[in-house]
């Protein structure tokens, strides 16, 4: 059965969907069957991996009424095990429609179920909301990775996350756990980034993982060519240190 993780953080550009994306292909590349569900209507997710998203029929949105089964809608990458389960801006409606719905809260997690053994790992690339989306993803998830990004003001919107990670627990899904936090954007040539990357270990200690996600030019240009990184430059930092966290996750799958 696929481990469920949720990349979740309700801050903005901390390099989420950057995460989602890489992190599945470089799983994908050590030949784990990843599927990479995007519940962020933005639709970054399925883009940057080169799905043509405003033209796809359907979506996940169609997925959660009800109106379509997963794997009606899973696309296929250019990697052979990595597939996406995409979304576009017609999610946006979602979060007014699923409140009228039955078991709102669990409408993604009853979708998984059905293509679940299929795959090693399923990835959720969240909205950066703590919306119904968001409890969702948790509700379907067994662990959450946060990214945090390493600047000014990073570490303050995590403990709000945190608490409603703590909320899903105690309500709605007893098994979820922290798989980690991840730094992101760390530019060792600036102070800050060694405090913020000082202040998460101190925090969260073994929870934040070895892998450190470097800022680097050739991660930001691969979503405009609809590439991950393994595709676009395999041999950047920003493909080395993706191919470390996934090696990270997948030790951490088999421990646990």
């Amino acid at each position: 059965m696929g481990r469920i993780l949720s990349i979740s953080n309700q801050k903005g550009g901390v390099g989420k969907t950057t995460t989602a994306i890489n992190l599945g292909a470089s799983l994908a590349s050590a030949e784990r069957k990843t599927l990479l569900v995007d519940i962020d209507p933005q639709g970054n997710a399925g883009s940057g991996l080169g799905v043509p998203t405003r033209d796809l029929e359907k979506t996940i949105y169609d997925v959660l009424l009800g109106d379509a089964e997963a794997s009606e809608v899973i696309c296929k990458s250019d990697l052979k095990f990595l597939d996406v389960l995409p979304a576009n801006r017609n999610l946006a409606g979602a979060e007014v429609e699923l409140v009228s719905l039955k078991n709102r809260e669990y409408r993604l997690k009853e979708a998984l179920k059905k293509v679940r053994n299929k795959y090693e790992f399923i990835l959720i690339d969240c909205p950066p909301a703590l919306s119904l989306l968001t409890v969702n993803a948790l509700v379907a998830s067994d662990a959450v990775l946060i990214p945090l990004q390493c600047e000014y003001f990073a570490l303050e919107g995590i403990s709000e996350l945190v608490n409603t990670v703590e909320l899903v627990k105690q309500s709605l899904n007893p098994h979820l756990e922290l798989e980690g936090v991840l730094l992101t954007m760390f530019d060792a040539r600036i102070s800050i980034s060694h405090q913020v990357a000082e202040e998460a270990r101190k925090h969260f200690q073994d929870r934040v993982f070895d892998t450190v996600i470097p800022r680097n030019v050739r991660l930001s240009e691969c979503p405009s060519f609809g590439k991950p990184i393994v595709l676009y430059d395999l041999r950047s930092k920003g493909s080395e240190a993706y191919l470390s966290l996934a090696r990270e996750i997948q030790k951490r799958s088999r421990a646990a």
